[in-house]
């Protein structure tokens, strides 16, 4: 009995320090949790980032900019953000510990979506017509750039700022022809507002001339010189909750409605199909792996970022981007 009662404590006090030596790493994800979103839930669910000794806890986020100064100020070590947003804020605030550390969304959702019934079919259609746009919105920061590729007049378009609570509401009823959003958010919004599917149209940017990268995980980088392994650790656990969840969409959508339970299974899945298919496991990412990026490509969308906005000082991608956290033990291959 006393032998056993040892052993029993001697557990508990493993278990303790187990627990006690996990690092936290909180991590600020940029919107609801929706499908996108499960494969994060995932990597918690199947003790991915317990077995790389990390604690995480998932906090929702209000738009693609939104952890930025969150983890830049170190209240986040690690949060989910958009590059090109991110690119603007080093720019403005140089030296500001924060960098992006893995690819996500190799094809940014960003899109205008709009209405055929409302006269919106291609790009030149939204000249003469209301875009109802949040100003935090991550497409929004974009648009700039898809109105200069496609040879649009922005005094053309009249621009109403809408909250994204009212956004597809908004053109669900007819009060504005069109609006920017991340492509699978805004769809399926609004067929679950009872806009027919062959009455939306999708302009993803990403098709009509726009060369970005999107969403990726961002980093302090104070925390990352002092954790580098915690860092990579953390990237590893996310590539697998990714694998995870393309593998069995059912799975993740479960470990998703646990912290939403209000939220649609079906269209959450479909959401999740969406962003798998169009934005994650692209042809780059089947070849090379999750996370790194295109140096050329990048070099493009630089470029393309100062035909509409005015660096104030030189861009460096070195600035923005680095794989030095990436693991290379070929757990980004999500296939």
């Amino acid at each position: 009995m006393i032998r056993t009662t040892f052993a029993a404590a001697a557990a508990v006090v493993t278990l303790a320090s187990s627990l006690a030596a996990q690092t936290a790493m909180p991590f600020a994800l940029d919107w609801k949790f929706e499908g996108p979103a499960a494969p994060y839930f995932v990597a918690v669910d199947k003790g991915h980032f317990a077995a790389e000794g990390l604690s995480v806890e998932i906090s929702e986020g209000a738009g693609s900019l939104d952890a930025i100064p969150k983890v830049a100020t170190g209240a986040f070590p690690v949060g989910f953000a958009d590059i090109n947003s991110l690119m603007k804020f080093l720019d403005q605030n140089p030296g500001a510990p924060v960098i992006a550390a893995m690819m996500v969304y190799d094809k940014p959702p960003f899109a205008v979506v709009g209405r055929k019934s409302l006269g919106i079919e291609t790009p030149a259609d939204l000249a003469g017509k209301v875009l109802g746009a949040p100003p935090p919105d991550g497409a929004w920061a974009q648009f700039p750039i898809f109105a200069a590729e496609n040879g649009l007049d922005m005094a053309s378009i009249t621009v109403e700022p809408v909250g994204f609570p009212v956004r597809e509401p908004m053109l669900a009823e007819g009060k504005v022809a069109s609006v920017t959003g991340f492509s699978f958010s805004s769809t399926l919004n609004l067929i679950r507002l009872g806009v027919p599917e062959d009455d939306i149209t999708v302009l993803l940017m990403a098709d009509n001339g726009v060369a970005l990268y999107g969403n990726a995980v961002i980093v302090n980088t104070d925390f990352a010189a002092a954790n580098p392994q915690a860092v990579t650790s953390f990237l590893r656990a996310v590539a697998m909750g990714w694998k995870d969840a393309i593998a069995d969409p059912d799975m993740a959508i479960e470990a998703l409605i646990k912290r939403n339970p209000a939220a649609d299974p079906a269209l959450e899945k479909r959401r999740l199909q969406m962003a798998v298919d169009a934005n994650v496991l692209t042809d780059w990412v089947k070849a090379n792996g999750m996370g790194n990026i295109d140096p050329a490509r990048m070099a493009t969308a630089i470029e393309q970022t100062k035909s509409v906005y005015q660096f104030v000082n030189a861009p460096d991608v070195s600035l923005y981007y680095t794989p030095d956290y990436l693991p290379s033990d070929g757990s980004l291959m999500l296939k």
